[in-house]
């Protein structure tokens, strides 16, 4: 039996899902913990440090290339991969995340204008929008619209990917979040592809979840393993949970899991919430100053946990398991009420949330102006 046969490889693999599923969690997690020290001690012989501005959340200068061990090792996996698919998908994810790479490694180094970002941006979602099975041809009933053109989908797919890709990349300001709200997303993810039959899917997800818990030890180390993503870290897991999200929607509408059936794109806000709600929050906030709704500022949510005194660990941990109260409340809503009725009962929670940070942000502006007093 030669076992790098693909009939070979898919026979195990069919036989053995989940031993492949723990398999690929274990090589990410592992690959990952082994490449990040290569990347570190590069890094620091050649004096590539990000530098600390009016902005940072940090004191230290501290490298910020860890999105090169991330591509290495998803490059890698997404290869092995391919042997259990008959499908082009990952060669389409691969092609994509190279070219995503390159723009978000560039601008690591030398920073890159907006305006080539949004270009690697749009040539990345080029691959997933036309790739057969991540084609968008129905909202499945979302707002009364099911069937629509290829035209307008191939639009439609093509702004979440964008969309999704800057909000990742706009929460990734401290110690943690990016990591663990992305550990959140893609284990959501793995949980309906697993439930609504589509292991392929499950395995890219999981990948992914274990390239982020083994980053997490050294974005939280305070001493010489300290690393940070970077935008070609948060671009390309940003690019891959986009992917997900259009595959999530290209779903059938009888797919098995009954939560996937009622408002499917309320259950993906439900599951990308953390970036998108903060995404959205800062630019209102933006606009409403008479200001461009792209210009930094100091007014995301982890912000007003930092000013509240919270630590990075707690301000992340705090708003991953806030996303996790999100998304269950959906799974649960889901079981009892139906379409309508679910979309304003998942809006009564946002503006709930947009409430509690209202408050929050009053009570970390009194607690700084108590501070600069004293």
């Amino acid at each position: 039996m030669n076992i790098l046969d693909h009939e070979v490889i898919l026979g195990l693999f069919r036989s053995n899902y989940l031993f492949f599923v723990f398999c690929v969690f274990g090589i990410a997690f592992c690959a990952t913990w082994y490449f990040i020290p290569k990347v570190l001690w590069v890094s620091k012989e050649k004096n590539l440090m990000k530098t600390v501005n009016e902005r940072s959340s940090h004191s230290l200068e501290t490298p910020n290339f860890g999105g090169v061990a991330f591509f290495i090792v998803l490059v890698l996996i997404i290869s092995m991969l391919q042997s259990v698919k008959t499908t082009f998908t990952g060669n389409h994810l691969i092609v994509a995340a190279t070219l995503l790479f390159m723009v978000g490694l560039k601008d690591d180094l030398v920073i890159s204008t907006a305006r080539v970002k949004l270009f690697g941006q749009l040539s990345a979602a080029f691959f997933l929008v036309f790739s057969p099975e991540l084609q968008l041809t129905s909202l499945h009933g979302f707002l009364g619209f099911y069937e629509i053109p290829d035209t307008l989908g191939y639009f439609i797919s093509a702004f979440i990917v964008v969309a999704v890709i800057n909000a990742f990349n706009l929460i990734d300001g401290i110690d943690g979040l990016a990591s663990m709200a992305g550990i959140v997303i893609t284990l959501a993810f793995a949980l309906a592809f697993y439930q609504s039959g589509n292991p392929y899917f499950v395995l890219i997800s999981i990948c992914v979840a274990g390239i982020l818990f083994a980053y997490l030890r050294f974005n939280f180390s305070r001493g010489k393993n300290k690393i940070f993503m970077g935008d070609s870290g948060s671009l390309i897991i940003g690019l891959v949970i986009a992917c997900l999200t259009l595959k999530i929607i290209a779903l059938p509408f009888d797919s098995k899991v009954t939560y996937l059936n009622n408002a499917r794109l309320v259950y993906l806000a439900s599951v990308l919430f953390l970036p998108l709600f903060d995404t959205v929050r800062v630019m209102i906030l933006r606009i409403l100053d008479g200001r461009s709704p792209f210009e930094a500022d100091r007014n995301h949510i982890h912000h007003i946990l930092l000013d509240l005194g919270l630590s990075h660990f707690k301000a992340s941990f705090s708003l991953a398991i806030l996303n996790v109260l999100v998304i269950t409340s959906f799974i649960i809503l889901s079981q009892y009420l139906k379409h309508n009725l679910l979309i304003l009962a998942m809006l009564l929670i946002a503006i709930l949330i947009v409430a509690l940070f209202g408050f929050l942000r009053k009570k970390a502006n009194d607690h700084k102006a108590l501070n600069s007093f004293a």
